[in-house]
């Protein structure tokens, strides 16, 4: 049975993935203070380039080029896949966002031509994937892009149930005159959201984008069964050491054979 939904006026398949990072959000995307300053990628284009070494990198869930383009001023050929024609377009208005290869659609599925030395996702994005299925096709699309010896990098945050408020599934993220932020959990299904509001002149806007959380043991499944296996973990790019204090984590998963 084919089953569809109605969504802003159109029809469209349930299993179809929507963008969430259309015009409105892609117009601010780059004011995120605190990864967009002079600097902030530095660390992550370092440990990215020397994975890659001389060979080509897949970005799953490029944007609008926040780690592409200074890693391609590092010499590495990238490529990008993004479901989202907004922010690529703000990727291409860019000094050298134009030299970029860049595919439309959805990353855990799409596939590009070639073979790739490094693919990755960074800024919790395997989150966007709001199902275990999607996050499972996303390591196997990985996995068909990487050449033998390829490595796959996750960066993403640990799930933050422990700093939950005894009996809460709320966590409030960012509180201030201007803007809320929080997110909601559904301990039974991994479901998690996130709640956005910002005011302005007496007014608001308010939005709301769902994801998935997942444990580092359980990205450690899904690549097993992509045919990925473990190589590093760290607290993060500067390879800290992973602990049971981490709140987040860098993943680095090879590809057998070579």
């Amino acid at each position: 049975m084919d089953t569809a939904a109605v969504c802003c006026g159109t029809v469209r398949r349930v299993d179809e993935p929507v963008d969430y990072f259309g015009e409105r959000a892609a117009a601010t995307y780059d004011d995120e203070s605190d990864v967009f300053e002079p600097g902030a990628v530095d660390a992550t284009v370092s440990f990215l380039a020397e994975l890659a070494g001389a060979g080509r990198a897949l970005e799953l869930g490029i944007g609008t080029g926040r780690v592409a383009l200074p890693l391609a001023a590092r010499g590495v050929p990238v490529h990008g896949i993004d479901l989202s024609r907004a922010m690529v377009a703000r990727l291409r208005a860019k000094p050298g966002g134009d030299q970029l290869g860049v595919t439309i659609g959805d990353f855990a599925t799409t596939e590009v031509d070639g073979t790739f030395a490094l693919a990755y996702l960074v800024f919790n994005t395997i989150m966007n994937l709001t199902t275990q299925d999607a996050q499972v096709a996303c390591f196997r699309n990985a996995a068909a892009h990487l050449e033998p010896g390829g490595c796959f990098v996750i960066e993403v945050r640990v799930p933050a149930l422990r700093v939950l408020p005894p009996g809460q599934n709320v966590l409030p993220w960012r509180v201030s005159s201007t803007e809320w932020v929080f997110y909601t959990f559904d301990f039974a299904t991994q479901a998690m959201r996130g709640h956005y509001a910002e005011f302005s002149g007496g007014r608001g806007e308010a939005s709301t984008i769902p994801f998935r959380y997942v444990w580092p043991a359980e990205l450690d499944l899904m690549a097993q069964l992509a045919g990925l296996r473990l190589r590093e973990r760290w607290d993060g790019w500067t390879r800290e050491p992973f602990t049971s204090d981490s709140r987040g984590h860098v993943s680095v998963w090879e590809k057998p054979g070579r």
